[in-house]
């Protein structure tokens, strides 16, 4: 069973049955568990955990490898959710993968706006199901009046970034999402003239970062880094000169 775990905005805990070796079908997702408040990732994220475990019927020893969402997010949210992924990986010594979050967040978007879905659909749908190609955008908010951005070409059987994932202005990055066929994310909540949302997706759902990270690995991507997507330099910097006490 494998655990996900993604601290890029709202707080995600979700656990799913392992995809067989090369699936790249649906995957059955058997707990989610979140929290959107915003700066409480420390204190939630393992209630959390033992939630989604407790409402899957499964222990600890039952987990076979933990998927951690890359970001980007903010600084201190971001870390708790990796310290926690690699931690629980180590210590119950299970395989570790990293993906970005916005791949996420695309998928819940393909598939929520692929009508009629076929069998095998709705909550455990894959893009498989999907009858014909779509592009999807995606708009995080990033604060400092920007967003977290990414664009994705989503097929049967596969979901491929083609820009991002980057962080800049809303107006510098609307023309480039608004030509997608579908929009989501909370910089669309945010900014709604420049980016109108055309998905219902807003919080990335840990439930699609599983089925995103079974989707890649089928297509053979390495998800072997859990090097965080930060995307920009942090506000706190250590001073680049030593100050005089004297003021000299």
């Amino acid at each position: 069973m494998w655990l996900g775990i993604d601290t890029s905005g709202a707080v995600s805990v979700a656990l799913a049955d392992e995809p067989g070796d090369g699936a790249g079908g649906p995957v059955t997702v058997r707990a989610v568990v979140s929290d959107v408040r915003a700066r409480h990732h420390d204190e939630v994220l393992m209630g959390l955990v033992e939630e989604a475990l407790a409402s899957a019927g499964a222990r600890r020893a039952d987990l076979t490898a933990v998927v951690a969402g890359r970001g980007p997010g903010p600084f201190t949210g971001l870390r708790v959710g990796l310290v926690t992924a690699r931690t629980l990986a180590a210590v119950l010594d299970l395989p570790l993968l990293g993906l970005c979050s916005l791949d996420a967040l695309a998928l819940e978007a393909a598939i929520g706006t692929v009508e009629p879905l076929v069998e095998g659909s709705g909550a455990n749908a894959g893009v498989g199901d999907a009858p014909a190609r779509r592009t999807v955008g995606v708009a995080l908010d990033a604060r400092r009046r920007e967003v977290y951005h990414a664009r994705y070409e989503a097929a049967p059987g596969s979901l491929v970034r083609v820009d991002g994932p980057a962080v800049g202005a809303p107006a510098d990055v609307a023309e480039a999402l608004r030509a997608c066929d579908v929009l989501v994310g909370t910089g669309c909540d945010l900014y709604p003239e420049l980016l109108p949302a055309t998905g219902e997706a807003r919080h990335v759902d840990a439930g699609f970062l599983l089925r995103a990270a079974a989707l890649a690995r089928a297509a053979g991507q390495d998800l072997s880094s859990t090097d965080p997507l930060y995307l920009r330099e942090p506000d706190a910097a250590k001073p680049t000169a030593r100050k005089s006490a004297l003021g000299r």
